[in-house]
């Protein structure tokens, strides 16, 4: 790890009301005494870890503004060094200026993600709870935050320590076992394998099946609303967006682009797509909406299928349902304050998920998130539980979980204990990749490439 110390802005640059820089390394206290200046003469290098003072800084060309200073000392520190972060009144101008300061003073200028990293790297937190620092930053709904947050306090840390250590407990007495017959070691048992593998197995496919169903809560679901021309896809794009976001009018082929929008639906953030009505048309720029809007089907996460409940079902209808089919979907029965007309019978035969609204005056709406919680599967997760936050961690607990199956079907085909032994160290190995115990510097900087100049 560099060992100069570091200095960056660690707020979002603009105008506010407070501006923080942050000063982390050996000698982070000893720039603090050349731009901090307290009423009372005290230096930031005399003051104890965890206290405050009033002062000024000040640079080259006099005094900059006022600050408050507060000093961590190591290793009771976010980074596990010595801190100090001086809070100034915020703004470009003035937040640059003390960065200058502390930059003139000695201190080098921090790299994206830098401050956690020294956290990682002075054993701080783990890998997982360093990624989850930029969950929590970017998270854009309750449940995102509150699942974030778990992470960082170690749910996903505690959880893979326990299987860890209990796989450690039996790859040990294996080794023992094996490699001193001599010595007074408890015979292995093939009992004595099987319950803490099959335990293990169990922790991280629970870990394992709620992934998708965090990542619906933390990034969102890619969400097409389709339908043919004038079924109500604008109107209810404006109902789930709160605003007027499509343009709704009687006449058909009114939306010609995608219109895009990201709108939260109960616990489930929707990346919207709002497309042109499906049809044949022989308008050159509707057509190529309509084109646009069926390579948009194709990709989508999620489809919301909309249909008039005042008309009788069409061959576009019916093409529409036959998409529907191949991909997860909620079919929309709009304009239920109309009388009936839809074959209702016909749509429930083709798809599931069916929910009645009314997207002009709002009924229905409370059905509809429901519905796309209960597809996504937010309806019964518990963020406190832990949830992986992003492929890397994926992939690491479904290694380790091949690892340890490999384990239990050689213990159940009679293979010699070298064998289990073998695919257990390869799932241990798997997990410490995962908190960072063992990983190499392309994964380590991998991970905090993504971070902000500042965290």
């Amino acid at each position: 790890m560099n060992k100069s110390t570091v200095a960056a802005i660690s707020t979002a640059q603009g105008e506010g009301g407070i501006g923080v820089i942050r000063i982390s390394g050996d000698k982070a206290l000893e720039i603090a005494d050349k731009i901090f200046i307290s009423p009372s003469n005290k230096k930031p290098s005399q003051m104890k870890g965890y206290t405050a003072a009033f002062g000024r800084v000040v640079d080259d060309e006099g005094a900059v503004d006022e600050a408050v200073l507060l000093v961590f000392r190591a290793p009771h520190s976010y980074t596990g060094e010595d801190v100090a972060e001086l809070s100034c009144h915020g703004g470009i101008y003035l937040t640059k200026r003390v960065l200058r300061a502390a930059l003139q003073a000695g201190a080098s200028p921090a790299e994206p993600g830098e401050f956690t990293k020294r956290a990682f790297l002075n054993g701080k937190i783990d890998l997982t709870e360093a990624e989850s620092v930029i969950d929590l930053i970017t998270a854009k709904s309750k449940s995102a935050a509150r699942a974030a947050l778990c992470v960082k306090e170690g749910a996903v840390r505690k959880k893979i320590n326990l299987v860890k250590e209990n796989l450690l407990t039996v790859t040990a007495h294996l080794s023992a076992w094996a490699d001193y017959p001599e010595e007074d070691i408890a015979e292995v048992t093939d009992d004595m394998i099987f319950e803490p593998c099959s335990k293990a197995k169990a922790v991280l496919e629970n870990l394992l099946s709620t992934y998708d169903s965090g990542q619906a809560v933390k990034r969102g679901i890619d969400t097409v609303i389709a339908g043919k021309p004038n079924v109500g896809k604008s109107t209810l794009m404006n109902l789930l967006s709160g605003c007027e976001k499509s343009i709704v009018t009687d006449i058909p082929g009114t939306t010609r682009d995608i219109v895009e929008e990201t709108v939260l639906a109960g616990d489930v953030i929707l990346r919207l797509s709002d497309t042109a009505g499906l049809r044949d048309t022989q308008d050159a720029v509707e057509k190529i909406g309509v084109d646009k809007a069926k390579k948009r089907l194709e990709q989508c996460s999620l489809l919301l299928a909309v249909f008039d409940n005042s008309r009788e079902l069409d061959e576009e209808d019916k093409k529409l349902i036959k998409t529907a089919s191949d991909l997860p979907c909620i079919a929309v029965i709009n304009k239920t304050d109309l009388p009936n007309s839809a074959d209702i019978s016909y749509i429930s035969d083709n798809i599931s998920n069916i929910v009645y609204i009314s997207a002009s005056n709002g009924d229905g709406r409370n059905e509809l998130i429901s519905a796309i919680e209960k597809l996504a599967g937010t309806t019964g997760l518990n963020p406190s539980e832990g949830i992986l936050s992003n492929e890397r961690q994926r992939l690491a607990v479904s290694n380790a979980l091949g690892s340890i199956t490999e384990a239990l079907s050689a213990l159940s085909s009679g293979m010699t204990y070298d064998a289990v032994t073998v695919s257990l160290e390869d799932a241990i190995s798997e997990l410490m990749e995962l908190t960072g115990e063992k990983t190499s510097d392309e994964v380590i900087d991998r991970v905090f490439h993504n971070f902000c100049v500042g965290k």
